[in-house]
């Protein structure tokens, strides 16, 4: 699963998961920081609405970090 941060106004740190991928869409959970206080929904994104968000910068893709070990 695939992960982005919403882009926001202030420090937060709000982000969408993608749940499942559909022929016209992705189920997702957003995952908002209220002041401290998490509100999660889960909800439906068009893939031209999500492509979109990725055009314009609104989401940004989450990139895992891989320890290294020695």
């Amino acid at each position: 699963m695939k992960s982005y941060t919403l882009k926001s106004i202030g420090k937060t740190s709000d982000y969408m998961t993608i749940l499942r991928e559909m022929e016209d869409g992705f189920v997702v959970k957003i995952v908002r920081d209220l002041d401290g206080y998490e509100d999660v929904k889960t909800d439906y994104i068009s893939r031209e609405l999500f492509d979109s968000c990725i055009r314009t910068g609104y989401l940004t893709e989450i990139k895992e970090k891989v320890a290294v070990t020695a």
